[in-house]
């Protein structure tokens, strides 16, 4: 059985009405390495996992044994969009906490120039998205595509792929990506 151990801290985190920052101070645990296991893009040792739970304070049985309430809410208006990007990338999530969906529906949108990074992404499941606006080119493997509005991608994920969007306007994007992933 595998465990979203990223997305049930931040489930356990906001329950408890604490900051990143705020759990950095108390534990002693960097805000960055609290931030990379919420983005599950790193699993923490029981050590210091049990250290960042001793500051909410919760027990590790405890964190474990947390089920995830089934979201109630079917509707978001375009504010209550929860923004999860940074720097010139806007991710704008649909609901606020991922812990127990299978699904992360995002609207994206890159300022001119902005990627994702030299360095690939990969992680497992799958995503999707279409272009609404601008250009964006992506990078799956060794292939490389741009596309404009109404184009689309979907690959596995686990294959190595960045995004950037190419020329001087903003692009917009609405993708999905299963297992939830940020």
């Amino acid at each position: 059985m595998t465990f979203d151990i990223g997305n049930r801290l931040r489930y356990v985190r906001t329950a408890h009405n604490l900051s990143q920052r705020e759990l950095a101070k108390k534990t002693g645990v960097p805000n960055s390495t609290i931030s990379l296991i919420e983005s599950n893009s790193t699993n923490p040792s029981v050590g210091a996992l049990k250290r960042i739970l001793d500051g909410i304070p919760i027990g590790l049985a405890e964190f474990f044994a947390i089920e995830p309430e089934a979201p109630k809410k079917a509707f978001y208006a375009a504010e209550e969009l929860v923004e999860i990007g940074k720097g010139g990338i806007s991710y704008r999530q649909v609901g606020e906490n991922m812990f127990g969906r299978n699904l992360q529906i995002l609207k994206e949108c890159y300022q001119p120039g902005t990627d994702t990074g030299k360095v690939p992404l990969v992680h497992e499941g799958e995503e999707g998205g279409v272009v609404l606006s601008g250009r964006l080119e992506v990078t799956v493997d060794d292939e490389r595509r741009i596309l404009g509005p109404g184009d689309a991608y979907y690959f596995e994920s686990r294959r190595p792929h960045r995004f950037r969007c190419i020329g001087p306007v903003p692009c917009e994007v609405i993708s999905a990506c299963t297992p939830p992933t940020f």
